[in-house]
């Protein structure tokens, strides 16, 4: 290997435990303190089964996900599938329409640590929590596994003991766990698209396939053991504050598992819950910041980002240019923008991400059985993506056309130079 090679490359540290811990940190977080709110109030007694259609969803997307990792362990994810199954201009929309869509996301995750530090200065919070974790990257994915790691044994806890005060309590009714569908389909739908923010954290696992010791072994182990530990926690927060708050409770609640203890009789354990969702927060923020580094990373190594970002720093093997980059733009954005809309433009991204590592993944294997996940996958986004609020689709599709002309410009551009296209 050349000393060019290596300069640019990283270092396989990950094992299967490393990994499924990212991809935990990434999952079990904010979304599920914050997105069961807005989705009781949008399917109403359907949000049972708005969370397992986005759980579905997402059981298609890991499963195309981890085909494709284990025959491209590169950084970059689906970036990378696209552009080696369907060509260079689906590879560019998925990595734009991840950097976009998680960028909001590490912004969203961010102001949400600050409302439950010090809701009066959530933005400087918000900043500060970016650069702390930022710097914890900077200094190698080992670090950011081990810190990964704790803050995911402490969420775990603060949930378990809702779900213990909650089903435990004699406020509890399983008459609450009304599975119909008063919100009607689009309710369901629409719950379902707010509830899979929750879920995609799962693709920081692909997108890290370069550290990954073993990534054709590994991360095919890895993406459904980490979604399926996250499906059985959500299912189970779920069942337990729908059976204290109910559907309309829970739709009216403004920090929903925290009224939840309240409701059940033990107020005193409401602090402690804010404490594990601003923990909760900060290993999503940190796993974010993580991933979309790796995507800006293999954009920027075929020239459709600065190819200074595709620099590895020497010593601690990380891509710390594009690192300093992401957090610099998640800094501004948590300073200045709003979380709801920060939240349902990134679903709408992330979405269409997903999109196209199904699309690449039904390429694999021309077999009609071995395309059902696929397929299923593919219609499952998009119709998640289009029930998502209007506001949202407008600005999600919006964005994406903005990367749509950047790159038209970039081929135009090379085209009359003579240059070549990558």
């Amino acid at each position: 290997m050349t000393g060019s090679s290596s300069a640019s490359e990283l270092r396989r540290t990950l094992g299967v435990g490393d990994a499924v811990v990212i991809g935990l940190g990434s999952m079990v977080g904010a979304g599920i303190f914050a997105a069961l709110a807005p989705a009781a109030r949008a399917a109403g007694s359907g949000l049972l089964l708005g969370l397992a259609v986005a759980a579905v969803v997402a059981y298609c997307n890991a499963t195309s996900s981890a085909r494709l990792a284990a025959l491209y362990p590169a950084s970059g994810g689906t970036y990378v599938y696209g552009r080696e199954r369907l060509g260079e201009f689906w590879g560019y929309l998925a990595g734009w329409s991840f950097i976009v869509g998680k960028t909001a996301s590490c912004a969203a995750m961010a102001l949400t640590v600050g409302a439950y530090v010090w809701p009066g200065q959530a933005h400087a919070v918000a900043v500060a929590a970016v650069v702390a974790l930022t710097a914890v990257n900077y200094g190698g994915v080992q670090k950011s596994a081990w810190l990964t790691r704790a803050i995911v044994a402490v969420v775990l806890a603060v949930l378990t003991c809702v779900v213990v005060v909650c089903l435990g309590s004699g406020e509890s009714d399983a008459g609450r766990l009304d599975i119909g569908a008063s919100g009607g389909v689009g309710g369901v739908l629409q719950a379902a698209g707010l509830l899979f923010f929750a879920f995609a954290g799962y693709a920081r696992i692909a997108t890290l396939g370069e550290e990954v010791r073993d990534p054709a072994r590994i991360i095919p182990r890895a993406i459904p053991l980490a979604l399926g530990i996250a499906l059985v926690v959500y299912a189970c927060v779920a069942v337990a504050v729908l059976s204290v708050l109910g559907s309309a409770g829970l739709g009216d609640a403004s920090a929903p598992l925290a009224d939840a203890v309240r409701a059940a009789g033990v107020p005193g354990l409401a602090p402690v819950v804010r404490v594990g969702a601003a923990v909760a927060a900060l290993g999503s923020l940190l796993a974010l910041i993580l991933g979309v580094s790796r995507t800006t990373l293999a954009m920027a190594r075929d020239r459709h980002l600065p190819g200074a970002l595709a620099a590895v720093h020497p010593r601690f093997q990380v891509p710390h240019r594009a690192e300093l980059a992401v957090g610099a733009v998640v800094a501004v954005l948590a300073a200045t923008v709003d979380v709801r809309g920060a939240i349902g433009f990134s679903s709408f991204g992330v979405l269409a991400y997903y999109a196209v590592a199904n699309a690449s993944a039904w390429t694999l294997d021309p077999k009609p059985t071995a395309r059902v996940v696929p397929a299923l996958g593919l219609l499952g986004c998009v119709v998640l993506a289009f029930s998502l609020p209007g506001l949202s689709v407008v600005a999600g599709a919006g964005v994406l056309a903005v990367g749509v002309v950047a790159y038209g410009v970039r081929r135009w551009v090379v085209e009359r130079s003579g240059g070549p296209g990558r």
